[in-house]
């Protein structure tokens, strides 16, 4: 009977001795490390983290961006200058390849049958490509909203418009005549310098076109311009961008533009910095060549 009582006696003794000593003691413990290996853990975790999502950050900054605009192009062209000058003064993010010598290719004219450039392709356009500079420039402008570049009002839109039409059909065809047998450019089909002429013949009608680009020119001064910098304004247009392009080509005969033209070219050279110097200098560069080419 001791026994039984002893035991019985120590049994709830060593339980109410030891059971809440032991949970008082280690409870709170274990809480207490775990708090602190929680803590510990999110300090050496969060910095951690941080970094590794600042490196993560900086990886994506610095990996090449896909361009989702593509241009194919010939340096020594100004058509292909306008648009090279539009895409760098409208900051847009685009690739460039020269074409030389690949434009009558079978892969080129399946995009592109009638083997022109400039030629972007972008996947917002019904055939993939499109052609032609004016045009070119018209729809990324609208695309984007370019209203410094190409107005959105009717009336200030449609002297734009006007200015690039007849620049296109008056003033280029006389420049294109006048300098392409310098440029050892192919004249179109139907010219006197594409035709079996007699070489004097010829030289008479490269002559009447360098006669006649005077008054289209002074067009562009007394009527588009109209005492403005520039036919956009205060800021340089793409009919800005295209004539002053167009204009470069003259510099292969010696043209002697009259003196707000050449003060004209520079303001916008000046007003477009590198987005029209880096173009220019390409086609100032072949220039350059075919009049070394000539004197040699």
């Amino acid at each position: 009977m001791a026994k039984t009582t002893t035991k019985s006696a120590k049994k709830p003794a060593a339980k109410a001795a030891t059971k809440p000593a032991a949970k008082a003691a280690t409870k709170p413990a274990a809480k207490s490390s775990k708090a602190s290996a929680g803590s510990a853990a999110k300090a050496a975790v969060k910095p951690a983290a941080k970094a590794s999502a600042k490196s993560a950050r900086k990886a994506k900054a610095k990996s090449p961006k896909k361009t989702a605009l593509m241009l194919s192009m010939l340096k020594p062209s100004v058509n292909n200058m306008s648009v090279r000058v539009f895409a760098r003064a409208a900051g847009l993010d685009h690739s460039e390849t020269d074409v030389w010598g690949h434009t009558r290719s079978p892969e080129y004219m399946a995009r592109n049958p009638a083997h022109l450039t400039p030629m972007i392709e972008d996947k917002g356009l019904p055939r993939g490509v499109l052609w032609e500079s004016c045009a070119i420039m018209q729809y990324l402008a609208n695309k984007h909203g370019l209203e410094k570049l190409y107005p959105k009002a009717p009336a200030k839109r449609a002297m734009i418009d006007s200015a690039m039409f007849y620049l296109i059909g008056t003033l280029y065809p006389y420049v294109a005549r006048a300098t392409y047998p310098a440029l050892n450019f192919p004249q179109y089909a139907g010219e006197v310098g594409h035709s079996d002429a007699h070489p004097d013949k010829k030289s008479e009608a490269q002559k009447a076109a360098i006669a006649a680009i005077a008054e289209p020119l002074e067009v562009f001064h007394s009527f588009f311009r109209n005492g403005k910098p520039f036919i956009g304004g205060k800021n340089p247009s793409i009919a800005d961008i295209r004539l002053a392009a167009t204009l470069e080509f003259l510099a292969v005969i010696d043209y002697a533009l009259p003196q707000w033209a050449k003060e004209y070219m520079a303001a916008i050279e000046k007003k477009l910095g590198k987005a029209y110097a880096e173009p220019a200098a390409d086609v100032r560069g072949y220039i350059a060549y075919v009049k070394s080419q000539a004197e040699a």
